[in-house]
């Protein structure tokens, strides 16, 4: 049971990281791997937080 739990995190988190990584492409005028990294570590960051607040207001 603790897997698939750990699996639907992960799956959360995904669904989060990939559209806000998507929009920093999509903001940022110029794509190097300097830039590619930071949007990406951005979007993991702010994605965990919307994990965070999404369990904070449901209560699970």
């Amino acid at each position: 049971m603790r897997s698939r739990r750990t699996l639907l995190a992960v799956a959360e988190v995904a669904a989060w990281w990939v559209p806000l990584a998507a929009l920093w492409l999509v903001l940022v005028s110029i794509v190097d791997p300097l830039e590619a990294a930071v949007g990406a570590g951005a979007s993991a960051v702010v994605a965990l937080v919307a994990r965070g607040a999404r369990r904070a207001v449901t209560g699970r």
